[in-house]
């Protein structure tokens, strides 16, 4: 797939996904505790954010001409290293991927109240301004 393609895909699932954690992000801002099929639509919505940004990163690695890392870490140290995103951001992302790897791998010890803080304080948000911006 080329690029721009790419890109333009990423921001639209970004777009689709952040609306759906903008809707539970509202409903817990009202007091109301999500329903558990809610609260799974915000590990999911989460997860496609987060990977969906892994993806972006190692596209960007491709089309510079870099080798890609298999690791998500890797991925986004090199991307700072590169300059294409801030060095100071590594923290965070190197949380969110852990947060990933957490839905994904370890889903029977979430702890829901961390994950509903992150929707409430719109952390979530890093993620979609990152894919919203064309970084290579």
């Amino acid at each position: 797939m080329r690029l721009d393609l790419y890109q333009a895909e990423t921001g639209r699932i970004a777009a689709e996904q952040t609306a759906l954690l903008d809707g539970a992000r509202q409903t817990l801002a009202s007091g109301r505790t999500l329903s558990a099929l809610e609260s799974n639509g915000v590990l999911h919505a989460l997860q496609l954010l987060i990977e969906n940004s892994i993806g972006k990163a190692k596209q960007c690695l491709k089309a510079k001409g870099e080798p890609v890392p298999v690791s998500a870490y890797d991925a986004f140290a090199t991307l700072a290293r590169m300059g294409l995103i801030d060095a100071d951001d590594l923290p965070t992302w190197n949380a969110l991927i852990g947060v990933r790897n957490r839905i994904v791998h370890d889903y029977m010890n979430i702890d829901l109240g961390r994950i509903h803080a992150l929707v409430l304080e719109a952390r979530y948000r890093f993620v979609s301004d990152f894919l919203g911006k064309k970084i290579c």
